[in-house]
């Protein structure tokens, strides 16, 4: 091997993310000094993205007993949890951050096609998209920006692909400007005896690379741009990939065809640092080694190296392991797709990664140092200006002249505002199994061939995890958890994408810390572990980190797909009933939208008692099971009454409430406490109703009933439902 890096400047070590002790680790394991292609490939290896150098000791506490689970978190694609009947459903969220943030339409585009090679990977056909979104103010116009493209970039390649964009989240706070968060979750069926498995297994196995030719885009994506801070833009265009949607919904079916077949060995997708990150991981897990060569690689550009292919993000690509002899089966399956497969080399079992260009050899290095990226455990510190912030007196602050105003503001407030005019762009009834669409609190997909739904849900309000990271990772699980079990479904797992900061800040470490301990305990407490996810660390531009924003998917179970509720009401005179309380309490100010939107003010101690968070949740679950109630809605951003507003709005049914409160109107109307869900009950039904709740010792008030035209409390606010419907509906 020649090349030799003697003298490795600093400007390349943070090309490639990786620090001046690192690379002397890497001469310390090698025994040498690595050539430019090796240390290429430590750098995208070792990489935050890849290596999770600064949160796999603290992902660790994540606690996954369950009997559903079907494969240990963390050790493939994907996680996967058994539903009944032979199935599986095998599920992902990751991010797409700084991509965005730089070709915000082709970022978010390669973000959903990513998520979507993971899935299909492990012999699972994708069936639904989700995503979580965050943003700076629109009143921006670089914001602006961000936010249209990203949402056709989505809209784009989902819908060419023929999977169902079933639900999402979106939210604007300033933090975000400059640094979106683009979050893509994707979901799958398999059957539980075809699940395939990212490895090389035995020696003599052949390695197939299938799909697109070989670029130079993407190159330094997971070092580069997934793995550190970012301020200048035009530098990291390269870095960002391009998307062939077509081509990926071809090669779906045709991975699909090979997975059932007695030859496969296994798969892996080619995502972060190419196909470095592919064959490497995947000769890891077998403890093997392979030979390559990368003149065997079509390539779509003249002159690429070694360093180039290897390190090339290129899209839609799959990493194909077959029993040795069985190479023209293979090809024979994909020529009658029209995508294209190379042999490019063989599984060895001496734990070596030789490459070649021509027979030349360009690398020879240990799979077992290459795939072991050092990790860090940081000593955490308590950001200064949350004790301040959590000690604020929020009796000082003044109640304003017109409850009306202030909820007309609120609904039209964007993180409140009808979401329609981003889900209109995406089809959400391809495949034919969406049963409840997005704009209720979660989706719900029927199983064919069973009794069975599935409920899905992205949940976050990361203005909670600011200040107080702990308790704000508990309600991140508790809200995700709650807009499953709304509609009926009991929760079953999780998946997180964990966006924060600069790690290497104590206080964002911390922050870090706090919040997996806080999602670890109420994960728990549901018992939906966290089965897979993403950590997506350096979200911050110019100096200012990002909000801690550790979004949650959630997968739930409907048993029976007939008995479920929307959260729009569905009749008039049906009794409007708040699960929870028997008392409405003042509190909730606390990171509210009202606080935010009307004051200015992000501050304050978010809680949750989580064992009535539990107990309310399956009270719910059991209210619909037995046909009780009609509707319900969780209560979250903007409180009590935009809960109230909002199950109106939908139905265009109006609502009367006559409720007794004590204290401040905003605070019980627009205060978000946590544990809260409105639902409606037929006046004939409210024995029953009376007789569940008290036998499981479940509180709740009587609100008002639902009828007229009017939105009406006490003698507050009375709106016509159609003007709150034009606040509320307009476009984003």
């Amino acid at each position: 091997i020649s090349g030799f890096i003697m003298n490795v400047s600093k400007e390349i070590l943070n090309e490639l993310a990786l620090s001046e002790d690192e690379y002397s680790l890497i001469v310390k394991r090698l025994g040498r000094h690595p050539n430019r292609l090796e240390l290429g490939m430590f750098g995208s290896l070792w990489s935050e993205h890849c290596g999770y150098k600064h949160s796999k000791p603290l992902l660790d506490l994540f606690k996954t007993g369950s009997n559903n689970l079907l494969i240990e978190p963390g050790k493939e694609n994907a996680g996967v949890v058994e539903i009944g009947n032979g199935l599986g459903i095998v599920m992902k969220i990751e991010s797409h951050n700084h991509p965005s943030a730089i070709e915000p339409f082709e970022g978010a585009a390669t973000g959903v096609g990513g998520i979507v090679r993971d899935i299909f990977a492990m012999g699972a056909r994708p069936i639904a998209l989700l995503n979580s979104l965050r943003f700076g103010p629109l009143s921006d116009s670089r914001n602006r920006y961000l936010f249209e493209e990203v949402v056709s970039g989505i809209s784009s390649y989902g819908n060419c692909i023929g999977i169902p964009n079933v639900g999402g989240e979106v939210f604007f706070e300033k933090c975000y400007s400059g640094n979106p968060l683009v979050n893509a979750m994707c979901v799958g069926i398999v059957n539980t005896d075809n699940l395939i498995r990212a490895t090389t297994g035995n020696e003599g196995n052949v390695l197939i690379l299938v799909g697109a030719d070989t670029g130079k885009d993407g190159i330094h994506g997971a070092s580069g741009l997934a793995s550190q801070s970012f301020d200048d833009e035009q530098d990291l265009r390269p870095t960002v990939q391009v998307g062939n949607p077509f081509l990926e919904k071809v090669l779906i079916e045709a991975c699909m065809e090979v997975s059932n077949k007695e030859f496969l060995v296994g798969i892996q997708d080619l995502g972060a640092a190419g196909l470095t990150s592919a064959i490497v991981e995947s000769a890891a897990k077998a403890g093997s080694g392979f030979e390559i060569d990368i003149s065997n690689i079509p390539k779509r550009e003249e002159g690429m190296d070694a360093y180039d292919v290897m390190l090339s993000e290129s899209q839609e690509r799959m990493l194909i392991i077959v029993k040795p002899g069985t190479e023209n089966l293979v090809k024979e399956i994909f020529d009658k797709w029209d995508l294209q497969s190379s042999v490019i080399g063989k599984v060895t079992g001496d734990g070596l990664a030789r490459i070649f260009d021509k027979g030349i050899i360009q690398c020879e290095a240990p799979i077992n140092i290459l795939a072991d990226s050092p990790t860090y455990k940081l000593k955490g510190e308590k950001p200064v200006v949350l004790d301040s912030l959590q000690a604020f007196d929020f009796s000082d602050i003044l109640i304003p002249d017109s409850p009306q105003e202030i909820l007309l503001k609120l609904l039209s407030s964007p993180n409140i505002i009808s979401r329609e005019s981003i889900y209109r762009q995406y089809d959400h009834q391809v495949q034919t199994n969406t049963v409840v669409s997005p704009g209720s609190d979660s989706a719900l997909l029927r199983i064919k061939g069973s009794s069975k739904s599935i409920a899905l849900a992205t949940d976050c309000n990361s203005r909670y995890v600011y200040l107080d990271p702990y308790v704000g990772g508990i309600i991140a699980v508790a809200e995700a958890c709650r807009n499953l079990s709304v509609t009926g479904a009991k929760p079953l797992a999780l998946t997180d994408c964990l966006n924060f900061g600069n790690p290497e800040n104590p206080e964002i470490y911390y922050q870090l810390e706090q919040c997996i301990k806080g999602i670890s305990y109420a994960s728990n407490a549901f018992s939906a572990p966290v089965i897979s996810g993403n950590v997506s660390l350096y979200n911050e531009s110019y100096g200012e980190n990002i909000y801690p924003t550790p979004v949650l998917g959630a997968l739930g179970i409907l048993e029976d797909s007939k008995k479920y509720v929307t959260s729009q009401f569905i009749e008039e005179g049906d009794q409007v009933i708040l699960l929870g309380f028997d008392e409405l309490l003042p509190g909730g100010f606390a990171g509210s939208e009202y606080m935010a939107n009307i004051h200015g003010l992000i501050a304050g101690k978010p809680k949750i008692d989580l064992d009535l968070e539990v107990k309310i949740q399956s009270i719910c679950r059991k209210l619909i099971d037995k046909e009780i109630i009609n509707s319900a809605h969780d209560c979250s951003e903007g409180g009590l009454a935009i809960a109230l507003a909002e199950s109106s709005i939908l139905s265009k049914i109006g609502f009367i409430g006559d409720f007794e409160f004590s204290g401040r109107w905003d605070e019980i109307l627009f205060g978000e406490l946590q544990s809260r869900i409105v639902v409606s009950v037929k006046p004939n039904k409210l024995k029953e109703f009376t007789s569940v709740c008290s036998a499981d010792e479940i509180k709740w008030i009587a609100l008002g009933h639902t009828g007229g035209n009017s939105f009406e409390i006490n003698n507050l606010i009375n709106i016509p439902i159609k003007q709150l419907r034009s606040v509320w509906d307009q476009a984003l």
